[in-house]
């Protein structure tokens, strides 16, 4: 992975993560659960937008919007029950929202294997986040192909 493909959002997470120990990325992983944004009001009422990501654990489920201007806003939601998939959202909401299109299509799909939590969750897990990343591509390149 290349630092000029992995826009600063996620390299900041990617650092701040790697910058702990272990049992300290658990405890941040479960602060990003806790700060998976609410879904605006326009789409609380509209589940059947939303994409479930099969290859997670958890019921999770997400849908993207890509404005005029190629700006990607990424909504996701996840139970509470399930911190750890909660946690990776997340982080993907967090560090994709506001991106280009093209920087959002640059980003590594191993993404989720760089930031260290490889050896403290499941690779079932690491996989979930990898599919959350890999989906949301597919939907920017979607919107993006309608628009055209």
């Amino acid at each position: 992975m290349t630092e000029t493909t992995l826009p600063e959002s996620l390299a900041g997470i990617r650092d701040d993560f790697l910058a702990l120990g272990q049992r300290e990325r658990l405890e941040m992983l479960l602060e990003f659960s806790n700060e998976l944004p609410e879904l605006p009001e326009r789409y609380q009422e509209h589940p059947d937008l939303f994409e479930r990501v099969e290859e997670c654990q958890s019921p999770v489920f997400i849908f993207v919007e890509v404005s005029d201007e190629g700006i990607v806003h990424l909504f996701a939601t996840a139970p509470r029950e399930a911190p750890t998939t909660r946690g990776f959202a997340s982080i993907l909401v967090q560090g994709i929202d506001g991106l280009s299109v093209d920087e959002v299509l640059a980003i590594p799909d191993d993404f989720p294997n760089t930031i260290g939590l490889t050896e403290a969750v499941s690779p079932l897990r690491i996989r979930g986040m990898t599919a959350l990343l890999g989906r949301t591509k597919r939907q920017v390149r979607a919107r993006v192909t309608a628009k055209d």
